[in-house]
């Protein structure tokens, strides 16, 4: 039996953890692994036309499997190209390991051609980034990366020099277990006491849901009706919390809606459930908070707490449920639950005058029509932006759809490249990218990767020839928009050239058709649907400054366009409230 190299070595570890796809471009320092992975069944490689997407791919594949994902770029300029895309997964907390192959090692430090290095450049977008300098370095140095990927919920960045990875491996290295998913963890019984104690003593409690929560709707749902708590969510959390939920408030942030911001500020103590939210600006600071997360280090990051309380969601809510009092009054609750449906009722009246007639399309319109034709598990991929805004307003989740963009590092064309990881992960269910005309032209290149594996994508292009959501911000600071403005071709037309199923859409009538015919079309698809760039507006008596200060209630900030089926929700919500 001939004896392994590193790169084989490299391979059957990766496999070991799970991992059955690797996402890279081809290049002569990666050879050696891109011939291992040739040669193994039990996994494939997957050539895109960017590292850049390469990453986004592993990315999202790590978020739809809760499982470890892997990427690859070749010595220098192909590596380099894959750190954008793994900021994004570091900071979604998606478990990743990237493979940056590095130059001869024998010319480390030397000034070699396209020589850098990765073990440094890679440390602020991972938990773990060293560098391979010896066979004998296998596979302990590998293996604990995927602990640090796995563990903590983030990227680990191997670099490997391809003259060492075409290296014998050393004999009889230890195959130690891997660990391949997470604990659930419960905090201690004192600090269980101290939050009993302070939900105990508080008349008015709201949370406020993260991402943290996923795989917690039940738990939630049940704390919340003991308590009588309005329930709001950060953008990531809306997946996870806003469906089947009685107590929805609606979402606060930049793109927020409802009374979720009131609710907030309303309240005597306020519970952050798994949330890193960012824009301290919306968070108050006169009202009691305690804040959950399995992640000590966000604990107390965005604001001042009163009780910091380690350990995830779900167990904690399950030890906490059963103890603290059930309170009977309900009357903060109601009064949050009418200014949600009042604040959503006013909205909706935006976007609705004329909207099957209006000509460009309302953006809204089409994010709602999308809304009703998608499967009830689909996979929608969010481009930053104007994307962002109408996923956040018009896609209803349900438990069983996902909804994934780049929502901690704002990167702009990340939809098109993380449907394709989603894609791989279930050629059967349905993946829509809701890509805009800017996000999608930057990385048009990865198109061609769906015809190549043809993978059923459905590219739902909103096109405004512009950068919508930079206008706005020069419009809110009080500058002319300047360089915004794109010069489009016809994208069903390049669809059509790539071999792919592309139709075009100018009018709001021919809307629905497109869309049910491109969802049920087999392969790849793109409809590109010109929309009204100048859809969104800041309503009048919102001065810039407040504005650009992001420190105003979200339900005032709302930007002119409607909220979809959010409002037939409120309504349900309302019925529930007694009346006097």
């Amino acid at each position: 039996m001939a004896k392994q190299n590193v790169a084989e070595q490299f391979v059957d570890i990766l496999v070991r953890a799970g991992v059955r796809r690797l996402y890279g471009v081809v290049g002569d320092s990666l050879n050696p692994v891109v011939d291992a992975v040739r040669r193994n069944a039990a996994i494939d490689w997957i050539h895109v036309r960017h590292e850049e997407t390469a990453a986004f791919a592993a990315g999202a594949e790590a978020q739809i499997t809760g499982k470890l994902a892997a990427c690859a770029g070749s010595c220098g300029p192909g590596n380099l190209h894959l750190i954008n895309g793994l900021y994004d997964a570091h900071r979604s907390m998606a478990p990743v390991l990237a493979l940056a192959s590095h130059i001869p090692s024998s010319e480390i430090g030397l000034g070699y051609f396209q020589e850098t290095h990765p073990d440094r450049l890679f440390q602020e977008c991972s938990h773990y980034s060293e560098l391979i300098s010896s066979p004998k370095q296998m596979p302990r140095l590998l293996q604990s990366a995927i602990q640090h990927a796995v563990g903590q919920s983030g990227v680990s960045v191997v670099a490997l020099p391809g003259d060492i990875a075409a290296e014998p491996a050393p004999e009889k290295a230890a195959q130690s277990a891997l660990v391949t998913s997470r604990p659930t963890v419960r905090p201690g019984d004192a600090e269980i006491d101290a939050l009993v104690d302070m939900i105990d003593a508080a008349d008015r409690v709201t949370l406020f849901c993260g991402s943290g929560t996923a795989g917690a709707h039940a738990e939630v749902m049940e704390f919340a009706g003991r308590i009588k708590s309005p329930v709001g969510h950060a953008l990531r959390g809306k997946e996870f919390i806003q469906y089947d939920n009685p107590y929805d408030v609606g979402m606060s942030g930049l793109l927020g809606y409802g009374a979720a911001y009131e609710a907030t500020h309303e309240c005597d103590l306020l519970i952050l459930l798994g949330t890193d939210f960012p824009y301290n600006a919306f968070l108050p600071d006169d009202v009691r908070i305690a804040q959950i997360d399995v992640r000590p280090e966000v604990l107390g990051r965005r604001s001042r707490l009163d009780l910091a309380v380690w350990g995830d969601v779900r167990e904690t809510l399950r030890c906490l449920t059963p103890r603290v009092k059930e309170k009977t009054n309900r009357r903060f609750l109601d009064r949050m639950l009418k200014k949600h449906a009042d604040a959503l009722e006013g909205v909706v009246k935006a976007y609705t005058r004329k909207v099957d007639r209006h000509v460009p399309i309302h953006p809204e319109y089409v994010a709602a029509v999308l809304d009703e034709v998608a499967d009830d598990d689909a996979v929608f991929t969010v481009d930053t932006g104007m994307c962002n805004v109408w996923a956040a307003r018009y896609i209803s989740p349900n438990g069983r759809r996902r909804i994934i963009g780049s929502f901690s590092h704002g990167s702009m064309a990340n939809a098109l490249p993380m449907a394709i990881g989603a894609q791989f992960t279930d050629r059967r269910r349905q993946v829509v990218s809701m890509s805009g005309d800017g996000g999608f032209s930057m990385l048009m290149g990865d198109f061609l990767t769906l015809v190549q594996y043809d993978l059923p994508v459905k590219v739902v292009l909103f096109d405004n020839s512009s950068l919508g959501m930079v206008e706005l911000e020069m419009l809110v600071s009080g500058l002319p928009s300047y360089g915004t403005a794109n010069t489009n071709p016809d994208f069903a037309a390049v669809a059509r050239a790539c071999g792919v199923y592309g139709i075009r859409v100018e009018k709001p009538k021919q809307l629905a058709g497109a869309l049910k015919d491109a969802l049920k079309h087999k392969g790849p698809a793109l409809v590109d649907i010109v929309t009204d760039p100048n859809a969104l507006s800041i309503p009048p008596k919102i001065s810039a400054e407040m504005v650009t200060g992001f420190a105003l209630s979200a339900s005032k900030m709302v930007l002119d366009g409607g909220v979809g089926r959010m409002v037939q929700m409120a309504r349900s919500n309302l019925r529930n409230v007694p009346r006097p």
